[in-house]
């Protein structure tokens, strides 16, 4: 008998990712080589970093931003376990209290074209266009990106969004 392998094509997908605890910088580019070190995950793009203010809850250090663009051929559920493991692995500890300080946050933004909502996993990310700390750094590697749920482009979305949080221009890396 013989098996069946089933294969998936490697898409592309926009990852957030943050740090307000520890050496944010450091925790970034940590996370951005551990995601690279998958065999099945391919860096294409990493935005400009930026620091930006807490915007849930106030008093707690600035936060690092940064968006990744990196192909893959893992189902979005085994992308979020590892995603997930990375965060475990760098010392976040999730609680029932939501937006505390934490060494690494790793955010699904995009996934394709595909629209996800189930109890794990909802992408686009509920709250991307609300969030200039998204927007901007996936602003800088993918303007033109249709959004799957408006059909609008980043850009617009960005040039359209009602959130007006500090969001600074930090550093610009050519290598991680």
């Amino acid at each position: 008998m013989k098996e069946v392998v089933t294969v998936f094509k490697y898409i592309n997908v926009f990852l957030s990712l943050g740090s307000n605890a520890g050496e944010r910088l450091r925790n970034l580019k940590s996370a951005i080589s551990r995601l690279d070190a998958h065999p099945e995950i391919s860096i294409c793009a990493v935005s400009c970093f930026y620091e930006t203010e807490p915007l849930y809850y106030r008093f707690q250090p600035d936060f690092l931003n940064c968006a990744v663009k990196l192909s893959t051929n893992l189902r979005p559920e085994v992308l979020l376990s590892e995603c997930l493991r990375i965060e475990r692995e760098m010392g976040r500890l999730r609680s029932n209290q939501k937006h505390q300080s934490r060494p690494i946050d790793i955010d699904i933004v995009f996934f394709g074209k595909k629209i996800i909502y189930n109890s794990e996993l909802q992408v686009p990310h509920k709250q991307y266009a609300e969030r200039r700390f998204v927007l901007v750094p996936i602003n800088d590697i993918a303007p033109d990106f249709v959004c799957p749920d408006s059909g609008a482009t980043v850009k617009y979305m960005f040039d359209n969004c009602p959130d007006h949080s500090r969001v600074e221009h930090y550093l610009k890396l050519e290598l991680i």
